[in-house]
């Protein structure tokens, strides 16, 4: 009975903790580490408690029992309630997970013992990779790899490296390949020759994959499924299959099971690579090692989720159904479709990847198949503003029925806002004139952070672009695109990401035209679309008559009310400034954000303040207190002690507080 009274007294005054530390430290603290920091709090403070007090006393008898006044009682439940606030400091000081605007956590990372179980399984993995990387010489190679004579044997530890590492490195490494804006010629032929060998899954595992994700039997959606894969890559397989429904011809799609536990490990480790790469190299750092691993991370993430592939390749089809370049995309029946499976339209047609002779084989003229899918890709930059982000040869095959152009894969698609399209068809269009002041505005469009830019020199800068592609029959393309990039780059500024991500697919879509037909010119033929567009555009009224009408009737509905108030506003403005009532001023406290903050602040400073003049006056009544010898000193004593408490207490809350500030995220 008395051991049950002494847990109940425990278990109560556990709860008690618990909700005054959660009121002391403020509002959004943490459920788990604050339950964690209060369990601990009194089995520890108990414990000392016990052993150095209660053990020499008879604590079981009723008198103690009852003694609820008792000042080691007193003390020991400060104590709890001090040690618990410290520790749960402690907690929020060595968890590094981000926060959102309300404190919310917005990683979805587990608390520190599983997150030490992650850590220690990750840095076992990174030490692998860096050893690989030792052992090949990267380290050593990076000292010179200022030196264009030894980029030649940098590309090939780095290569070196990635394709012994596997897995998400030599994707890595295939992508880094593309970026022939960045990398010098020899990283980009040593970092093209990575090839990732992969075993398809074996038909146990594939049906399973099936049956979990259609919700039941796959023969009882598919009458034929061709167990051997057509393809089969790093994040899935296709196979192909006859609907059971239709008997119509389907592509499956499938994720690989273990894709998702190879990324959670493997692509912070690549990024943390990066990052030791970066280290150890100011070419790294300048290159922006670290940011390409981080977006590619970023990039492969959405890969392996199917609904962002279902949803872009729905969107680019609805985008390009009225079209005048038309180019066929597969449909996809999103009935059995999810996030792990894509079930599409079958299409008969081969890789342009095999050159002239497929032409050749449909009767296809290589020049005109190469302008639709040139002019079809710019009308899905500039006009919906949503577009294909991986043309390579794989992705474009040719109708075998009609010769057409056929786009695949819509893992990855860019998106540009207005201002952006608007930036890239005045870029065209400047090209077509050679005007710098046209490119200059266009460019501005592109850019972030461009108040601070001296726009003749950034002109006479363009002008020397001009210059080097003027009077000649064809215009360089990827030197085009590399000069731009370069000259952002030494004027301290950088393209807003979809903008980059357009012109990187622009560089990987000039390769695939010289596949196809190797004479093709892109920004000749881009002359000619810009020609085309502006005059599309100046007949769009007389072509689409009544579209134009229901826009400008839209337009007219907004702007006509705000006509109708102006001379009333003006009238009144003009009043107000005859009469001298009108004063112009700047009010910190007007804008909500900064007034919060203001206040925040503020507060916060009174409650150190508080706290620092609680610790100095207790002090100081713990120093008069030893010159006292009467009564009166035990009482100088206790308020002193009680002083010092609560000026930890006060301490404690603006810690917690501060380091949950440091945490939160910045986008917010």
């Amino acid at each position: 009975m008395v051991y049950a009274i002494l847990l109940l007294e425990v278990l109560l005054i556990t709860v008690f903790i618990y909700f005054v530390s959660g009121r002391l430290m403020g509002a959004q603290v943490n459920f788990t580490k604050r339950v964690l920091s209060v369990v601990l709090g009194v089995s520890l403070t108990t414990f000392v408690y016990w052993y150095s007090y209660l053990r020499y006393t008879d604590y079981l008898s009723e008198s103690v029992l009852n003694t609820a006044t008792d000042v080691s009682t007193i003390v020991w439940v400060g104590s709890i309630l001090l040690i618990s606030m410290l520790l749960y400091l402690l907690f929020e000081l060595f968890d590094p997970i981000e926060l959102g605007a309300k404190g919310e956590r917005i990683t979805g990372r587990k608390f520190i013992f599983k997150r030490l179980q992650h850590q220690w399984r990750r840095q076992k993995r990174l030490r692998e990779v860096v050893e690989i990387a030792l052992r090949n010489g990267i380290s050593r190679a990076l000292k010179y790899a200022r030196h264009r004579e030894n980029d030649r044997e940098l590309a090939i530890a780095f290569r070196d490296t990635l394709e012994q590492s596997g897995g998400i490195f030599i994707k890595f490494g295939q992508v880094l390949s593309t970026r022939t804006e960045l990398f010098p010629p020899a990283f980009v032929e040593e970092l093209g020759t990575l090839q990732q060998r992969v075993r398809p899954l074996p038909n146990s595992q594939v049906q399973d994959i099936l049956e979990a994700s259609l919700g039941g039997r796959f023969e009882e959606v598919f009458s034929s499924f061709d167990m051997e894969p057509l393809a089969a890559a790093s994040i899935g397989q296709v196979h192909k299959a006859i609907l059971k429904k239709d008997n119509r011809h389907v592509v499956v799609k499938l994720l690989r099971p273990e894709i998702k536990r190879i990324m959670r490990d493997d692509l912070n480790i690549l990024v943390e690579f990066a990052e030791w790469v970066s280290n150890r190299s100011v070419w790294a750092e300048n290159l922006g090692f670290r940011e390409l691993a981080i977006g590619f991370a970023a990039g492969l993430r959405e890969e392996i989720n199917f609904n962002i592939e279902i949803r872009n390749t729905i969107q680019i089809t609805n985008a390009m159904k009225n079209s005048p370049y038309k180019v066929r995309i597969p449909h996809v029946y999103t009935e059995y479709s999810s996030d792990k499976l894509i079930v599409m339209e079958y299409v008969e047609g081969k890789s342009i990847a095999q050159g002239s002779a497929v032409f050749h084989q449909f009767g296809s003229n290589e020049k005109d198949f190469a302008r639709t899918v040139l002019f079809s890709f710019f009308e899905q930059m500039l006009d919906s503003g949503i577009f294909h982000a991986d043309p390579h040869p794989g992705n474009i095959f040719i109708d075998e029925q009609d010769g057409k152009p056929i786009l695949l894969d819509f893992g990855a698609v860019g998106r540009l806002a207005s201002p952006q399209q608007e930036g890239l068809s005045l870029f065209i269009i400047g090209v077509q004139q050679g005007d710098a002041s046209v490119i200059y505005d266009s460019i501005m469009l592109l850019v972030e952070d461009n108040q601070q830019i001296d726009r003749h020199r950034f002109e006479q800068a363009i002008g020397q672009i001009l210059l080097k592609i003027s009077y000649v029959h064809r215009i360089p393309t990827t030197e085009l695109i590399h000069s731009l990039f370069d000259l952002v780059r030494d004027f301290g500024l950088s393209f807003y990401p979809s903008v980059g991500t357009a012109l990187r697919s622009l560089i990987t879509l000039d390769g695939t035209l010289h596949t196809i037909d190797p004479t093709f010119d892109m920004f000749t033929e881009a002359k000619a679309f810009a020609q085309k567009y502006k005059s599309d555009f100046l007949k769009k009224p007389f072509k689409e008559p009544k579209a134009v009408k229901d826009r400008l009737e839209s337009e007219l509905a907004l702007v006509i009310p705000e006509l109708v108030r102006l001379p009333k506003r003006l009238d009144r403005l003009v009043e107000r400034v005859e009469s001298g009532k009108i004063i112009l001023h700047h009010d910190v406290f007007s804008d909500r954000h900064n007034a919060n903050f203001i206040t925040q602040m503020f507060s916060r400073l009174v409650l150190l303040l508080t706290g620092i003049t609680f610790g100095l006056i207790s002090s100081a009544l713990l120093a008069i207190a030893q010159f006292i010898n009467t009564a009166y000193a035990v009482y100088l004593n206790t308020a002193a002690y009680t002083g010092l408490f609560l000026c930890v207490i006060l301490l404690v809350r603006l810690s917690v507080q501060a380091i949950r500030d440091m945490k939160r995220s910045n986008d917010i």
